[in-house]
């Protein structure tokens, strides 16, 4: 005797091979050339930036924004300076102060990672560990932020930089971008707008101030430096002879 199948089930069966065959012959393609024209166009968006200098950022104008809506004026004091006119005081402080392994690491120190991770998990005071590479990423492609979305993006671009550009183009942007103060940005702006002169010029005090207020320029100034700042910057100071910076 034959056994008659259900019409239902069938209709069913039916139903998940129409679904998806829809998304093999419909959606797929659409989401391979997604993310190829991702892939394509955050390369070459990294590639163009290792011969041309950042024009903005989005940090820049949110803090700009902000400013606005306190009912403060509009600033943004910025002012490009090449690698080879800093003052190499100014370098080897970034190193001293905020990724003591730059010259080594390929983008992300996992020493620092883990240490940072076991601080936090032991409920001591929130730290990060990222590079100087990571920061650059972020401060230049993306917004600030704790997403998993915006680490793994983080991520992505850190790789991407340290494959296409140098380790001084690294640094170069990332001393030119950094938050040094309400509405100040990059090394130059931060001399002119603390010290009144050129980064060019730096000596090693003043250069370990500017990196010490990195964590938190908007609080901190390295005019008038806290005891924790003076502390900060006096450690760096110190011990900037003993950093290598990229030629």
């Amino acid at each position: 005797m034959a056994i008659k199948r259900s019409p239902t089930k069938n209709k069913k069966k039916q139903t998940k091979s129409s679904f998806g065959s829809i998304l093999k012959t419909k959606v797929l393609p659409w989401v391979i050339r997604g993310l190829i024209a991702f892939f394509v166009l955050t390369i070459l968006w990294v590639i163009a930036l290792r011969f041309t200098n950042p024009p903005i950022t989005y940090l820049m104008l949110k803090r700009g924004f902000e400013r606005k809506a306190d009912g403060k004026d509009w600033k943004l004091e910025r002012q490009w300076l090449d690698y080879e006119d800093m003052s190499n005081n100014l370098k080897k402080a970034a190193l001293a102060g905020e990724d003591a392994h730059f010259m080594t690491h390929n983008g992300f120190d996992t020493k620092a990672i883990r240490e940072a991770f076991e601080k936090n998990k032991e409920g001591k005071r929130l730290r990060g560990g990222s590079t100087i590479s990571q920061q650059t990423a972020k401060n230049v492609f993306l917004w600030p932020g704790r997403s998993w979305l915006r680490k793994g993006l983080e991520t992505y671009f850190t790789v991407l930089i340290e494959v296409f550009w140098s380790k001084r183009r690294i640094l170069e942007v990332y001393l030119n971008v950094i938050e040094t103060g309400q509405g100040v940005y990059g090394a130059e702006a931060a001399a002119q707008y603390y010290f009144h002169k050129s980064a060019k010029s730096l000596t090693k005090k003043e250069a370990a101030l500017i990196i010490a207020i990195l964590p938190s320029p908007q609080k901190w100034d390295a005019r008038r430096p806290s005891n924790y700042v003076n502390r900060r910057a006096n450690s760096i100071a110190r011990y900037l002879n003993y950093y290598k910076i990229p030629e």
